[in-house]
C-alpha cells in the first residue's frame, strides 16, 4: 500500500506542466547533398570536443523478400568484416587506437552505423565508413562467420524468449502482403538459404551514397567537416536503384487469433491493433495514449492489471514505423489467473477510454512525460544524431523532429477518445495466447 501511495504521489507532482520545452525547436542542422546522392546533416555542439557520426541506410527488413528474411541484419554484422583498404578486425581496431568504439542497429525501416569520438579522430573514422561503404568485403568466409554469428542472436533473443516468440506470430499473422510480417532477425531458414550472390546484390542496390544519410553532431566547424566528408565520401561511385516499398496490405476485416504453444514460467497474451504510420497526423495521439495505458506505476494496464493481480506485468506501446503498423498490448498472467482473464482486463480499459476518454491529469502527465523523455535525449550529441537521422529518414525530413513535442502538447482528451474508438476495435485486432504445454496437451486430450 505504501508503494502505490508513492506512485499516486508521484502521478500528482508531474501533472503540472513543465515550462515550454525549446530544446527540440532550437536544433540547428544543416543540410548538404554531394554529387553522388548523399545526404550530409550536421549540428554544430561544441559543448565537448567530441564529435558522433551516424550513417543511416534506407534499408531494412520491410526492403527484403521471402527467401533472404535478416539479410539486413545480417549486413549490420558483415559491415565490421574487413574492406579494401582495412582488412578483418581493423575496422575496430583503428576506432580503439582513436579512443572510440563502433555500433550498429537494424530495425524494420532502417540501419544505422554509429562512432562517437575525439574530434582529431575525424578524418579516420570518415575513412573507415567511406570505404566499407565503397567496398566491403563480401566473401565466403566472411558471410559463413556472420550467418553463425546471426543464426546464434535469434536462438538466444528471439527462440528463447516467450515474448519474442509472442511478437513474431503476431506480425506474421497481422500483416499478409506487407513485409512487416517477417522480423527483422530473419526467419532461420532464410538465414541458412541466403546466397552469397544474393548478399552482393543486396549490397549493390541499397547501400551506396545515394541511399545513405551521414549524420554528424559535436565540435567542429561545418565548413571544415564538409571537406574533409567530400574528400572521403565524395569519390564513392552512386549505384543501385532501390525501389520504393509497395504497401499493399489489405484492409484487415475481421479479428485474428494465433496460439503459441510454449514451455514458459507463465501464460501469456499479446493483442496488437492497426494503426497509421508514423509521420499520419493521428500518431502523436496514439503515442499519448500509449504513455497513459502503459508507462509508470500509476498507468490505466498497471492499476488494472498489476494491482488487481491479474498479471505480473502489463503494457502497450505504439509501433511508430515508416508504413502502418500496429499498437500493442503485452500481459503476462499470474500464477493464479489465465491469459484469457488479462486479455478480458485489457479489453476493459480499452473499453473505459472509448467510453470515457481520460482525465486532465493523466493527459497532461503523459505529454509530461513524453516531453521529459524527448529532452533528455537531445542532451548528449550521439542521441542527437541519432534522432535526426531517424527522423530523416522515417517522417522524410529531420525537421519533423522539432515539432513532435508541439504535437504531442496540441494533443487533446477528445483526440484520445476519438483515436481509440477508430483503431482500437476487433476488426484491426490479431491476438496472440501464449499455451503451457501441459495445457495444450489436456485440450487435446479432451478432444
Amino acid at each position: 500500500m505504501r508503494r502505490l501511495l508513492l506512485t499516486l504521489c508521484a502521478a500528482v507532482l508531474v501533472t503540472a506542466a513543465l515550462p515550454a520545452p525549446t530544446a527540440a525547436q532550437k536544433l540547428t542542422v544543416e543540410r548538404h547533398t554531394l554529387d553522388n546522392g548523399m545526404t550530409v546533416l550536421t549540428h554544430e555542439d561544441h559543448s565537448i570536443p567530441m564529435i558522433s557520426l551516424y550513417v543511416f541506410y534506407r534499408v531494412g527488413s520491410r526492403n527484403e523478400r521471402p527467401g533472404i528474411t535478416g539479410v539486413s541484419h545480417l549486413f549490420e554484422h558483415m559491415m565490421f568484416n574487413g574492406s579494401a583498404k582495412y582488412g578483418p578486425k581493423q575496422f575496430d581496431l583503428v576506432l580503439e587506437n582513436a579512443g572510440s568504439g563502433g555500433n550498429g542497429y537494424t530495425n524494420n525501416d532502417f540501419t544505422a552505423y554509429l562512432e562517437t569520438f575525439p574530434k582529431e579522430a575525424l578524418a579516420a573514422v570518415l575513412d573507415l565508413e567511406a570505404d566499407r561503404m565503397r567496398s566491403l568485403t563480401i566473401s565466403p568466409k566472411n558471410l559463413e562467420q556472420e550467418r553463425g554469428i546471426v543464426k546464434e542472436e535469434r536462438r538466444v533473443s528471439t527462440d528463447n524468449s516467450p515474448s519474442s516468440r509472442m511478437f513474431e506470430e503476431m506480425m506474421a499473422a497481422a500483416f499478409v502482403a506487407h513485409p512487416y510480417q517477417w522480423p527483422v532477425v530473419g526467419w532461420m531458414g532464410d538465414l541458412d538459404a541466403i546466397k552469397l550472390e544474393e548478399a552482393q546484390r543486396y549490397f549493390d542496390t541499397y547501400y551506396g551514397p545515394n541511399n545513405a544519410t551521414l549524420v554528424l553532431t559535436g565540435d567542429f566547424k561545418t565548413a571544415d567537416v564538409l571537406k574533409e566528408v567530400q574528400s572521403s565520401f565524395g569519390s564513392v561511385a552512386k549505384r543501385g536503384a532501390p525501389q520504393p516499398v509497395p504497401n499493399s496490405e489489405p484492409v484487415q476485416q475481421g479479428e485474428r487469433r494465433v496460439s503459441l504453444v510454449y514451455d514458459a514460467a507463465l501464460p501469456a497474451v499479446m493483442l496488437g491493433y492497426k494503426t497509421p504510420a508514423a509521420r499520419h497526423v493521428d500518431a502523436p495521439a496514439l503515442e499519448v495514449l500509449s504513455a497513459i495505458l502503459s508507462t509508470g506505476e500509476s498507468s490505466r494496464l498497471y492499476r488494472k492489471l498489476v494491482y488487481g493481480q491479474v498479471a505480473t506485468e502489463a503494457n502497450a506501446s505504439f509501433l511508430a514505423m515508416a508504413d502502418p503498423a500496429l499498437f500493442t498490448f503485452y500481459a503476462q498472467a499470474g500464477e493464479k489467473t489465465t491469459a484469457a482473464q488479462c486479455e478480458a482486463a485489457i479489453a476493459d480499459v480499452v473499453r473505459e477510454v472509448k467510453a470515457n476518454g481520460v482525465t486532465t491529469s493523466e493527459l497532461q502527465k503523459a505529454k509530461n512525460l513524453l516531453r521529459a523523455g524527448m529532452i533528455d535525449q537531445l542532451q548528449t550529441i550521439a542521441n542527437k544524431a541519432n534522432l535526426i537521422g531517424a527522423f530523416e529518414v522515417q517522417y522524410g525530413d529531420w525537421n519533423a523532429l522539432t515539432g513532435i513535442l508541439d504535437r504531442y502538447d496540441a494533443v487533446t482528451s477528445e483526440d484520445i477518445k476519438r483515436v481509440a474508438a477508430l483503431y482500437l476495435n476487433d476488426d484491426r485486432k490479431t491476438v496472440v495466447t501464449l499455451v503451457l504445454p501441459e495445457k495444450a496437451k489436456e485440450v487435446a486430450d479432451a478432444k
